[in-house]
C-alpha cells in the first residue's frame, strides 16, 4: 500500500519490539485516524483504507472472563460514496433504525435507496417514522414500496454496493434478499438480527461470542449471511430510544406518571436493562459502511454502552416529566398476570455491551437518558398523548390485588 516512509518505519519499528506473547494469529490491528498527527506528510488520500499490521494484539486483561473480539483501531481513510440499499420493516421497534440509517448515510454523501415492505397508501405509513420519508427524499434519498421477495423488481434493476436487510426475522424472508443481493454482485451485506437471541446468563453483560438460543428464527439467518457473503456483519439491538420510534418504550412510563398513576413494575425493580438512542444504532452502521474490510465477518452488539434498572428507567421518565413518580412492584404468578403484556421490558437482567463495535469500529456511544429522554417528553406533549384517554386495565388488576388505591 502506498504510506510514506516515515509511518513504514514506524510501524516496522513497532512490529519489531512486540514481546513474542503479544503476537497471535488473531485479526489484524487497524490504527484510527488519530494516528495521522503521527505523520505529518501523509493525508487520508495517501493511505488505503486502513494501515494494519498482520500481527495483533490482544487488548483485553488476562483476568477477563471471556474476550470479546479481538481488539483493534480503526482508519475511515477512504472518501468512497457507496450505493445502499436499505430494505426497512414496516412495523416495530425496529422501522425507526432504517430512518436514521438512511438520513446519516445521506448526510456523510452516499447514495440510499429505502424499501419498505408493503404499499406506500396504507395506514402503517401515516405513522412515524415513515410519515417523515419526506426528510429521506429531500435530502436527496429514494423510496420505494412492495415485497422484499421481488426486490430486485421493486428496485427497478438498480445497483447496489451495500444491502442491509432491516426486515426479516427467519430465513425464509431473508433468503430471496440474500440470494438476489449475492447473484446482482453486491460487495457488503449487513443485517440487523437480535440481542434477543442471547441464552439468558448469570453472568450478564451479553457480549459477543456468548452462547445463543439454537432455536431462535435469527441464528439461522445469521448462519445463512456468514456462509453466502464474503463481506458480512451482524447487528444485535436491543431497546431503543428515539424521535420517530412508533414502539412504546419510555411512552409507557409517561402514559401513567401525567395521570398520576402508580407504576406497577414486576419483580424487585433492580432488573439491568438497556436503552440505546436509535443515533447510534445507525452512526455503528454507518462506520460499518465506511469500514467494510474492518466490519466484515462481525457481530456487533448494536446498544449503549450504560445499562439502567427497571426502577431507574421509571425515575428519569418521572425526571423528564418534572413530576414525582410511585412505583409499585408486584409477582407476576402470584396476581396471575403475564409480564410480557401488562411492561414493555423483559422481566430479567437483559442487557449487553457493544464491546466489538468500539475495539473494532472504534464506535462512540451518545446515548444520554436523562436528556433523551427530556426531547422524547416534549413529543409526547406536542402530539397531546397526555390528554388522550386510556384504559389500565391490566395495571388496575395488578394493583387492586396489592390494594393500592388509584386516583380518580
Amino acid at each position: 500500500m502506498a504510506v510514506v516512509s516515515s509511518s513504514s518505519s514506524f510501524l516496522s519499528s513497532l512490529a519489531l519490539n512486540l514481546p513474542s506473547s503479544a503476537l497471535s494469529s488473531h485479526p489484524r490491528i487497524r490504527f484510527s485516524s488519530t494516528l495521522f498527527s503521527l505523520f505529518p506528510s501523509s493525508s487520508p488520500s495517501s493511505l488505503s483504507s486502513s494501515l494494519s499490521i498482520s500481527s495483533s494484539f490482544l487488548f483485553y486483561p488476562v483476568s477477563c472472563r471471556r474476550p470479546s473480539v479481538s481488539s483493534s483501531f480503526s482508519v475511515k481513510a477512504s472518501a468512497e460514496k457507496k450505493k445502499v440499499l436499505i430494505v426497512n420493516t414496516n412495523s416495530g421497534g425496529h422501522a425507526v433504525i432504517g430512518f436514521y440509517f438512511a438520513k446519516e448515510l445521506l448526510s456523510s454523501g452516499h447514495d440510499v435507496t429505502i424499501l419498505t415492505v408493503g404499499d406506500e397508501s396504507s395506514n402503517k405509513m401515516k405513522k412515524p417514522p415513515f410519515s417523515r420519508f419526506s426528510e429521506i427524499v429531500s435530502a436527496g434519498g429514494r423510496t420505494v414500496w412492495g415485497d422484499p421477495s421481488e426486490v430486485g423488481k421493486v428496485v427497478g434493476g438498480a445497483a447496489f454496493d451495500v444491502v442491509l436487510d432491516n426486515n426479516g426475522k427467519d430465513l425464509d424472508t431473508v433468503r430471496p434478499v440474500a440470494d438476489w443481493a449475492k447473484s446482482t454482485g453486491v460487495k457488503q451485506f449487513l443485517y440487523i438480527s437480535s440481542a434477543g437471541i442471547y441464552k439468558p446468563t448469570d453472568e450478564p453483560p451479553h457480549v459477543e461470542g456468548d452462547v445463543v438460543k439454537a432455536d431462535a428464527s435469527h441464528v439461522a439467518v445469521e448462519k445463512y449471511i456468514a456462509e453466502v457473503f464474503t463481506n458480512w456483519a451482524i447487528f444485535r439491538p436491543q431497546y431503543m430510544i428515539g424521535s420517530g420510534n412508533n414502539k412504546d418504550c419510555e411512552e409507557w412510563f409517561f402514559d401513567r406518571i401525567v395521570r398520576d398513576r402508580p407504576v406497577p413494575i414486576p419483580g424487585s425493580g433492580m432488573q439491568l436493562t438497556n436503552i440505546a438512542h436509535v443515533r447510534d444504532l445507525s452512526s455503528m452502521l454507518t462506520l460499518a459502511v465506511e469500514n467494510p474490510a474492518a466490519s466484515s465477518g462481525n457481530i456487533f452488539n448494536c446498544v449503549s454502552d450504560r445499562a439502567v434498572t427497571l426502577d431507574g428507567m421509571a425515575k428519569l421518565c418521572a425526571q423528564a416529566t418534572g413530576r414525582p413518580v410511585k412505583i409499585v412492584h408486584y409477582d407476576p404468578k402470584a396476581v396471575g398476570i403475564d409480564a410480557k403484556k401488562a411492561f414493555p421490558f423483559r422481566n430479567m437482567h437483559f442487557y449487553a455491551e457493544p464491546r466489538a463495535a468500539k475495539d473494532i469500529l472504534g464506535w462512540k456511544c451518545t446515548t444520554n437518558l436523562p436528556e433523551d429522554l427530556k426531547e422524547r417528553f416534549d413529543e409526547y406533549i406536542k402530539i397531546g398523548r397526555d390528554k388522550k384517554p386510556m384504559q389500565f386495565e391490566l395495571d388496575d388488576k395488578i394493583l387492586d390485588s396489592l390494594k393500592v388505591a388509584v386516583a380518580v
